[in-house]
């Protein structure tokens, strides 16, 4: 009996997973004829440009690394990225035990031949603080700024697909 439930059980799963539409990631297409993504930003080792011209190879798309495009070229323009820390709760002594981090850029996507569209992403998330622990907290700090980095490049790249003209 036992033998033959499973074989069935997960017959069922994959059944259950492929009814409900669901499917692996793949890199998101771009319009025909763009043969590459060029990143401006005001300062080109900033650590979001770098994050996205990580997610970029990850995504196999092609990444112009000059300034000057041509009509094959599809330009992101990074403006200055923004981080707030937003208090959620404090410990009974007074310090801060919880914060919400609040990451947001603008940003604006330029398609040949087409006319510039503007963007915004804003990430979300949440970082316990603990003042016993300073050093291991900033190490989790930069952690969790680089995660929430490349979860801003991530949209900005599935955005990209999506406005597409």
């Amino acid at each position: 009996m036992n033998n033959l439930f499973k074989p069935l059980f997960l017959v069922l799963v994959v059944l259950e997973l492929t009814a409900c539409g669901f499917q692996l990631r793949q890199s998101p297409p771009l319009p025909e004829g763009i043969e590459g993504v060029s990143i401006i930003s005001p300062n080109l080792q900033s650590k979001l440009a770098r994050a996205l011209s990580s997610r970029l190879k990850i995504y196999q798309l092609s990444e112009i690394t000059t300034q000057q495009t041509d009509n094959s070229t599809v330009q992101i323009t990074l403006q200055p990225e923004d981080l707030e820390r937003r208090l959620l709760s404090i410990f009974s002594t007074g310090q801060v035990a919880e914060y919400e981090l609040i990451y947001s850029v603008n940003y604006t996507v330029s398609f040949p031949d087409s006319a510039p569209v503007n963007g915004y992403v804003e990430v979300l998330r949440e970082y316990q603080d603990d003042p016993d622990q300073v050093l291991a907290k900033s190490r989790e700090l930069e952690v969790v700024l680089s995660e929430v980095r490349q979860e801003a490049a991530d949209r900005i790249i599935r955005l990209l697909s999506s406005q597409a003209p």
